[in-house]
């Protein structure tokens, strides 16, 4: 009888880790080869690095993809709100001494919803770090705030108890599901698990509170725009911009103006909603080996 082998990890395994950054434990998913361009992918609004758990297992074989939770999301630390700054400016520090942590010195960066600002506010940091960026309904011109913004916008310009009690509804069930099924023309496509994960951090005690407070500091990232765009015209960063058509948070009205400040530019709508990895995965991924590969890999 023959003996069976151990399983064993091949190098393109997903790693699940946490790194202490800035007192807070900062958890993050990474795969592919240590000699690979870098792909740092930054998540949006309720969800984490989960929300990029098929793509990193289908980039793994091409880059060195990493996927951090910002604090008071996923598995990463969730201090207090009266403890801890959650505010734009904190969680890009947060992000840029991660990045420092574990060594990363380029990168192209993958954003999505507030994926973008933090990323940006990398980029205005560390210019000469980034290589490329793959754009997912992540804003940077005020053409992409529509009507969904309008009670957020009454929060930033009024921070009264009672505007902040009116977004409440941006954290509860009905509206995590919402935010995964509307556009879709296909729902039968969407893991339910995703939005059922994303609300158990969102009902922890105190998260509501914490979510509040980014719905605020949001504002401070629309004053930062000119400054995003200007970082765009100076240094060219290759750009792929992969963008839900129908997602009433992020509409399309926000993809057409990067082509205003980028030249190395390719633009896809996608005909799905606010999640477009749940439901174009596959093209996504394909169309970053296709467009970004070639051009970080000189």
């Amino acid at each position: 009888m023959t003996a069976v082998e151990p399983l064993t990890l091949t190098k393109y395994s997903v790693r699940y880790k946490t790194v202490r950054v800035d007192g807070q434990d900062i958890f993050y998913r990474e795969a592919g080869p240590q000699s690979a361009p870098v792909l740092l992918l930054l998540h949006g609004f309720p969800t984490s690095s989960n929300m990029f758990r098929n793509l990193i297992t289908r980039l793994s074989c091409t880059f060195h993809v990493v996927a951090p939770d910002y604090p008071g999301f996923g598995q990463s630390s969730m201090p207090d709100h009266n403890s801890f700054q959650y505010s734009f400016e904190n969680l890009a520090n947060i992000v840029d001494h991660f990045v420092e942590s574990i060594g990363l010195s380029k990168y192209s960066l993958y954003v999505m919803d507030y994926g973008a600002p933090i990323g940006y506010r990398l980029a205005l940091l560390h210019p000469e770090r980034i290589q490329g960026l793959v754009v997912q309904n992540g804003n940077a011109y005020e053409e992409g705030l529509r009507e969904f913004w309008n009670p957020i916008k009454t929060y930033w310009c009024e921070p009264t108890p009672e505007n902040r009690a009116a977004l409440h509804f941006l954290v509860v069930p009905k509206t995590t599901r919402w935010q995964y099924e509307n556009g879709v023309p296909d729902t039968s496509l969407v893991d339910p698990t995703t939005w059922l994960v994303d609300q158990v951090g969102l009902d922890r005690p105190g998260n509501r509170d914490i979510q509040m407070d980014l719905m605020h500091s949001y504002g401070t990232n629309v004053p930062l725009y000119p400054e995003f765009q200007a970082f765009f015209r100076k240094y060219q960063p290759p750009t792929l911009i992969v963008w839900s058509k129908n997602d009433f948070i992020f509409p399309p009205e926000g993809a057409h103006p990067y082509g205003r400040d980028l030249k190395n530019i390719e633009t896809h709508l996608l005909d799905t909603g606010h999640f477009a990895l749940e439901t174009h995965g596959g093209e996504i991924a394909g169309r970053i080996e296709e467009f970004l590969l070639p051009r970080v890999s000189r």
